[in-house]
Order: structure tokens, then sequence, then C-alpha cells
């Protein structure tokens, strides 16, 4: 699940960022003034988290674009473990568009617990290898670039002559696809990746 943490990069949101991209989460930050960029072309976000209170004009810009994300609020007095058990809690009872769990074929994910089977067989996965999993799941049939693979999961500009998200797709089959006959993810050649029943 994609967050939008609103702050002012001071020492909280550091401790915020990194305790949600520990829990499995993807994570994007924009300074209080609001985002910058075209709307349209912003990602979709399942929670806007906002370090301190964004006046309503900014809010209305960081909630603009293709949906309409929850906002939460935190303070810097608040535990983290009693701010991620509310944004759980708010993700998977307060959102009617996140679906707290989705699946295809015989694999089935659970966005707010952070668990996948097959066959009703528990998956071993890493955290990025949950979130690389979840990526595809919520766009599945949709062919995914391995530059959208590699901003969306790692944050990171994607350099072609390298072959970084081959590998960790690899590592995903491993666990997803190869103990079972039939394969869901899937290659598109010269394009990317595909999560789909076939």
């Amino acid at each position: 699940m994609r967050i939008l943490l609103v702050a002012d990069q001071s020492k909280n949101t550091a401790h915020l960022r990194k305790g949600l991209l520990e829990n499995g989460f993807a994570v994007d930050l924009a300074d209080s003034r609001g985002v910058a960029g075209d709307p349209s072309r912003r990602p979709e976000y399942d929670l806007c988290v906002c370090d301190g209170v964004p006046n309503p004009a900014q809010l209305q810009d960081l909630r603009r674009g293709r949906q309409q994300a929850p906002v939460v609020f935190v303070s810097a007095r608040e535990p983290f473990t009693d701010f991620l058990s509310r944004v759980r809690s708010l993700l998977q009872f307060g959102n009617a568009q996140a679906m707290d769990s989705r699946q295809i074929a015989d694999l089935e994910i659970d966005l707010i617990r952070h668990r996948a089977t097959r066959a009703g067989r528990r998956l071993d996965l890493t955290p990025k290898e949950f979130l690389l999993l979840s990526l595809l799941m919520r766009h599945a049939g949709e062919v995914l670039s391995r530059t959208v693979i590699a901003d969306q999961v790692w944050e990171i500009n994607f350099e072609s002559n390298t072959n970084f998200v081959d590998v960790h797709i690899r590592r995903l089959r491993s666990k997803v696809d190869d103990p079972f006959d039939k394969k869901l993810i899937h290659t598109v050649r010269g394009m990317g990746y595909v999560l789909e029943e076939r």
C-alpha cells in the first residue's frame, strides 16, 4: 500500500518514514506546502499521513488527483506502535476503495496483515517481496514496466542497463510460482511484467 507522508522533514518525519517502510508500505514524501507536479500524473495513494496540520488549501492540493485518500494526523508524542495500529485500522475499515484482500486464481494477499497464501499455503515473503507482489496484484492484468516497478517498490530511478528488477522478480517467482503448476507472474517481452491467470 502506498502512503503520502506530508511533513516538514523533521526528525519525527524520518522516524515515521523509516517505520512505515519497515512495515512494508511504500512512502512518498511531500512538504507541508503541498505536492508539486501535475495532479493527474501523481500515484494513487491509499492514505495521506500529515505530520502536523496543513491548512485546508494545502489539504485540497494534497488530495487532488485520481482518488480521495483518507487523511490521518500524527503527533510527535504518539508512540509509533499506536500510530501504526491507527493506520492499519483506517486502511481496513475506513476506506471503501481499499480492499483488505485480493485474489487471483489460488493466490490471495491480505494487504492489511501483510500475508500472502497460494493454494492455502502461507508464502514466506520479505517486506519488499510482499510490496512487489501487492503492486502486481493491485494492477492485475496490467503490464508494469521495470521503471514503474523500481519507482513504486524501491523509490529509485531505474537504469536500463541493470537487471535489478529482473533479479527480484525471479526471487518472487521462486516463492509464488515455482512450487505450483500454474504460473501467474508473466514476462511481456520488451515491456515488463504482469500478474494474471492464463
